[in-house]
């Protein structure tokens, strides 16, 4: 079970990025998936998550109007979209995807069971 994140880059303020988590390796059918960000010398910290069916999706308040999540199931995986607008310095950070094996997603990174390797985003000012 593979998660491969990209679509990071540098940015200036106002701009727009978007991110991809691509999944490969599944066994299981249903899987929610969450997008978590690090700042240096912060703490890991819930930024959206997406249910197995897209139905069910929350956002962190301080990326809520601006983020948006979706997921693509089409082709042979399944992609999940962070679409990033109206970024801002505080948005600069390492972006992580990470699924977990149930249909609804968590805002706590310890119910994920896989991670990608995180891309990273920078916003200047």
């Amino acid at each position: 079970v593979q998660l491969q994140a990209s679509g990071g880059g540098l940015v200036r303020t106002g701009g727009s990025l978007r991110l991809s988590c691509a999944a490969s390796g599944w066994i299981a059918n249903d899987y929610a998936v969450g997008w978590f960000r690090q700042a240096p010398g912060k703490g890991r910290e819930f930024v959206a998550s997406i249910s197995s069916s897209g139905r069910n999706i929350a956002y962190a308040d301080s990326v809520k109007g601006r983020f948006t999540i979706d997921r693509d199931r089409e082709n042979t995986g399944s992609t999940v979209h962070l679409q990033m607008s109206s970024l801002e310095p505080e948005d600069t950070a390492i972006y992580y995807c990470a699924a977990r094996v149930w249909r609804l997603g968590s805002r706590s990174p310890d119910d994920y069971e896989y991670w990608g390797q995180g891309t990273l985003v920078t916003v200047s000012s």
